[in-house]
């Protein structure tokens, strides 16, 4: 919408001209300031909902930093594109108190341009791997590594509107990585209740759908998964009912016998944790139709609601 001879801006730093005045000032003075706040309003309420997931990485140095606007939502606590919820009562019966969530972006976004260090084997127990990778991404270019970041920050914001405390194993904040083995050793340090790496499948096109990766049972090395496989398993089954009921995805058409649970003993992240810990490959970023999904804010929102009732069901469990 555009308007012809506009009010003077008290705020243009260019020092717009003052318009000859009008009859019509009054009126039009009357009209907008009832149509300010409308829009105001809907910009909020736009934010809100995560906008339309057009998510940032700024830069190439060794040390990337995120870029946050009201509509890509991929900002850190408290951004407003994953507060589209009701917020929980963090002392209330729903409260997390006391729990401590790792959150495990999958690929740092700066990977691509530290291959050599990430191409590195590293040891998980059953043999060798590499670091990490670069991910996937959709065929027009939206990164896995974004993706990852963003449906985190939102996560985390709902994990700790529960009271939960809640740690990232990687938030674009180092030059790369961490390795896989890294990464199962922060959730182990920080005695987490429960462990959740997010990724993004890049299978062919017509593969669609979600699937949870559990933790098959190991020992080899230095992988013991023997304590875990059990927790792991009832944290993966909650994660993947309620991701179901809030994205309305369906589990995947090509892995997993249509259950949406997967048994893996090839993953270090996952082998290497001593607290239960599950993957979640959240679409196939290589099938448009999924990849539609992928990119828009207000899904990835609904995403991350659904991993977030996932882990608060399975920390509210008894145990035992």
């Amino acid at each position: 919408m555009s308007y012809t001879s506009p009010p003077p801006d008290p705020f243009d730093p260019f020092g717009s001209p003052q318009p000859r005045r009008s009859r019509l000032r009054r009126p039009l003075t009357v009209a907008l300031a009832v149509l300010v706040p409308g829009a105001l309003l809907g910009w909020l309420a736009y934010g809100t909902l995560g906008g339309d997931g057009a998510d940032r990485v700024a830069g190439s140095g060794a040390t990337p930093s995120v870029l946050h606007s009201p509509t890509d939502g991929d900002g850190k606590t408290g951004d407003s594109g994953a507060t589209a919820s009701a917020t929980s009562d963090p002392t209330g019966s729903d409260s997390l108190k006391g729990k401590v969530v790792v959150i495990d972006p999958g690929h740092n976004p700066a990977n691509v341009e530290h291959t050599a260090e990430i191409n590195r084997t590293v040891d998980i127990g059953t043999n060798s791997k590499e670091c990490d990778t670069t991910g996937t991404s959709t065929n027009s270019g939206y990164s896995e590594a974004r993706f990852t970041l963003d449906v985190a920050h939102r996560l985390r914001t709902l994990l700790q509107q529960r009271g939960a405390t809640v740690k990232l194993t990687q938030d674009a904040d180092r030059p790369y990585g961490p390795c896989v083995d890294e990464r199962a050793r922060i959730g182990n340090a920080a005695h987490a209740d429960a462990v959740v790496s997010i990724h993004a499948d890049g299978s062919g096109t017509g593969n669609r759908g979600f699937h949870v990766i559990l933790p098959g049972s190991v020992r080899a090395g230095a992988a013991d998964t023997r304590a875990i496989t059990g927790p792991s398993k009832d944290l993966g089954k909650l994660i993947a009912d309620d991701f179901a009921r809030t994205t309305g995805s369906s589990p995947s058409n090509y892995i997993g016998d249509g259950t949406g649970l997967v048994t893996r003993e090839d993953l270090g992240g996952l082998n290497l944790s001593t607290v239960p810990k599950v993957f979640i490959e959240c679409g196939n970023m290589r099938d448009s139709k999924d990849a539609a999904l992928l990119t828009s804010g207000a899904w990835r929102q609904k995403a991350a609601q659904g991993i977030s009732d996932g882990i608060a069901g399975f920390l509210r469990a008894p145990k035992g």
